[in-house]
């Protein structure tokens, strides 16, 4: 007769029990933690010098130096970002397209004039590299 309500009690707690355990788990969507950059300014690799060199020219007006973002745009920086939920394709559409806003409050992304396949593979690169370096793989 004592089991009857000590399981009735148990079965009461158990989505209040499963939900808090739901908050602690990673997940893309819901882990939005922008991670610093500080460290990412300095010691950028010679494979990726022009990758940093077309992202300042055409990216970071809004994206801000190193990826990290401004007012006017989100960082890269972010597991949002992160290859396999923004694929390396996406990252070549979003300057030829634009892009509308989804992910952030920052109004719709405009065409970039002007940045050529090769500056797009090289930001790709220098983008991957500052992630990774982040510990975004």
């Amino acid at each position: 007769m004592n089991e009857k309500p000590k399981t009735l009690r148990m079965i009461r707690w158990m989505p209040i029990a499963i939900l808090a355990g739901l908050w602690f788990l990673p997940g893309c969507d819901t882990d939005t933690r922008e991670i610093s950059p500080a460290t990412l300014t300095s010691n950028v690799p010679e494979e990726h010098a022009k990758g940093e060199a077309a992202f300042n020219r055409y990216c970071t007006a809004c994206h801000g130096k190193a990826a990290a973002g401004t007012d006017h745009g989100p960082s890269f920086i972010n597991r949002i970002y992160e290859p396999n939920h923004h694929g390396d394709p996406s990252f070549f559409l979003a300057p030829r397209r634009g892009v509308r806003a989804h992910h952030w409050n920052f109004g719709d992304m405009p065409k970039i004039k002007g940045v050529s396949d090769d500056d797009l593979k090289q930001i790709v690169g220098y983008i991957r590299w500052l992630q990774r370096q982040a510990g975004i793989q």
